[in-house]
């Protein structure tokens, strides 16, 4: 898969790690960089890559993943979903058809990261009785707002 990958200042160290680890799983990763403190810049332009399909899935990293998240949110068609444990990081893709998530490198520690991003890669969404209805009413929404 293609993925894109961004941060702000305070994970750059994080985030070059994260980058070699989902190299090493055989995906191709491009960086939409760190320099810019105002993180919703960068978080907006992964989404918007994503959004437009040029990239399969991104990942995204601040401090707690929180902020990039809500900036990517933002963006028609963008997904992101902040994960902590590796079932959310699954259910992200699988229940809701995430296209992004995002990780905090000040509360997730670089192995469970990891651990996060593998699951979360390792899945594709199959739309099912069960979540394609709640999925389809936010693209509904959304697309009517």
């Amino acid at each position: 898969m293609k993925i894109a990958v961004g941060c702000d200042p305070n994970a750059q160290a994080y985030k070059e790690e994260m980058i070699e680890y989902i190299k090493s799983l055989g995906h191709e990763v491009t960086d939409f960089g760190s320099d810019d403190v105002i993180y919703a810049h960068v978080a907006t332009k992964v989404a918007e890559a994503v959004a437009a399909k040029e990239y399969d899935r991104g990942v995204l990293f601040c401090g707690t993943g929180i902020g990039v998240m809500l900036a990517a949110n933002k963006v028609k068609g963008a997904y992101a979903a902040n994960v902590w444990n590796v079932y959310s990081a699954k259910r992200a893709c699988l229940s809701n058809n995430c296209n992004i998530i995002t990780l905090g490198c000040q509360v997730t520690g670089n192995m469970l990261a990891k651990e996060l991003i593998s699951a979360y890669l390792n899945e594709t969404y199959v739309r099912n009785e069960r979540s394609g209805k709640k999925v389809d009413a936010i693209v509904e929404y959304e697309q009517n707002h």
